[in-house]
């Protein structure tokens, strides 16, 4: 899958602007602050309905404008197209029409354009809460086991329930039961599609880290938010009245992690700013490679300023990968020159330049 046509309005400071992009490579070189960056923003909206730099909407519209507005023309694997817009306002009003249809949800989006993002924040994967890499993990469970998102469904609405009824001081043991038993069934139900999904993700990463660099010792392990040896109906027993005290439910697959270490530090207290960004972009990679062997269908790439931190080894290492991968990648960087090598001779590579927010195409290399 990837995007044939890219229309974007509205944007921080790019001018409106149209690009035919590369099945393949395209690269966006400019100036620091020219929006090179706001490009793959647009597209991050196109596929997940948010930003990725921003919690709010408003910084991402352009002064003086009510909305921001992006579509674009995709081309699937099996030859077929589709029609994709997202429209958001300063009042966060959300329109989604794909071919011609509204849509019901930003997860619609997420289906159709499978998206990994690898830019400055994602350093947070390893260095961040549990949260991010609860969301990371959950990304690929989601893509790849369609009954995730139902069991991820109950396991909200009965969490929010049960953590009310904490909140309140409900007693009454016949109400907290019946939430604790469907918290119960939902959580064994995403622990095994979470364990089942790790076990495929371990060998894949392994081998995509060591074509990037050599770790010995570093080891990726799942914890998935209650003692293995009890049952979290046991665990929800015996913390309940802690729960009571704090408001909340303390176990539980909310509280899940994913750990990457080397021997029993955390990675990120060992490893150099290179290293993190090579293990990151090998889980990226790895996620991505499971998605495709699952549904026949490839991630975009959104790679913002893929030399920083890298020598030209890793950095030429990390392109080839990219190229194996055979799927669309979006790249911004500095200097086109850096970026000009690296890659298949009969891969397509698009250079856009971006200056000032204007984007010019400046070359193909097919």
């Amino acid at each position: 899958m990837a995007i044939s046509q890219l229309q974007i309005t509205g944007i921080r400071n790019l001018l409106p602007v149209t690009l035919v992009t590369s099945p393949r490579i395209n690269i966006l070189y400019g100036a620091n602050g020219s929006g090179k960056t706001s490009v793959l923003e647009a597209i991050h909206l196109l596929a997940m309905a948010r930003s990725f730099r921003s919690t709010r909407l408003q910084p991402m519209i352009q002064y003086e404008q009510d909305s921001c507005t992006v579509f674009a023309d995709i081309q699937r694997d099996d030859g077929s197209r589709s029609k994709l817009g997202i429209s958001r306002d300063r009042q966060s009003e959300l329109r989604i029409r794909i071919d011609g249809q509204n849509a019901r949800s930003a997860a619609q989006l997420a289906q159709l354009v499978p998206l990994q993002l690898i830019n400055p924040d994602s350093f947070r994967l390893l260095e961040g809460s549990p949260k991010l890499r609860r969301q990371f993990l959950d990304w690929g469970v989601f893509h790849v086991e369609h009954q995730f998102i139902s069991a991820w469904q109950r396991l909200q609405a009965s969490l929010k329930q049960r953590n009310s009824c904490l909140r309140h001081g409900i007693m009454d043991a016949s109400i907290i039961a019946a939430w604790d038993h469907e918290l119960c069934l939902a959580s064994d139900e995403i622990d095994q599609l979470r364990q089942a999904y790790i076990a495929q993700l371990k060998p894949v990463f392994e081998e995509t880290l060591a074509k990037l660099l050599d770790l010995p010792g570093l080891t990726l392990s799942y914890f998935r938010g209650w003692d293995r040896s009890n049952s979290l109906q046991d665990v929800l027993n015996k913390n309940l009245e802690r729960d009571r005290a704090l408001g909340y439910t303390q176990a539980g697959p909310q509280r899940a992690d994913l750990r990457v270490r080397i021997e029993k530090n955390n990675a990120v207290d060992i490893l150099s700013r290179g290293q993190q960004k090579l293990v990151i972009c090998a889980l990226r990679i790895a996620q991505g490679y499971l998605l495709s062997q699952a549904r026949r269908n490839e991630c975009i790439y959104l790679v913002d300023d893929l030399p920083s931190e890298l020598d030209e080894q890793h950095r030429l290492a990390l392109c080839k990968l990219l190229d194996d991968l055979n799927c669309q990648v979006f790249i911004t960087c500095v200097d086109q020159h850096i970026m000009s090598s690296g890659w298949r001779t009969d891969t397509p590579v698009s250079l856009f330049h971006v200056e000032h927010g204007q984007i010019t195409p400046s070359g193909v290399n097919a």
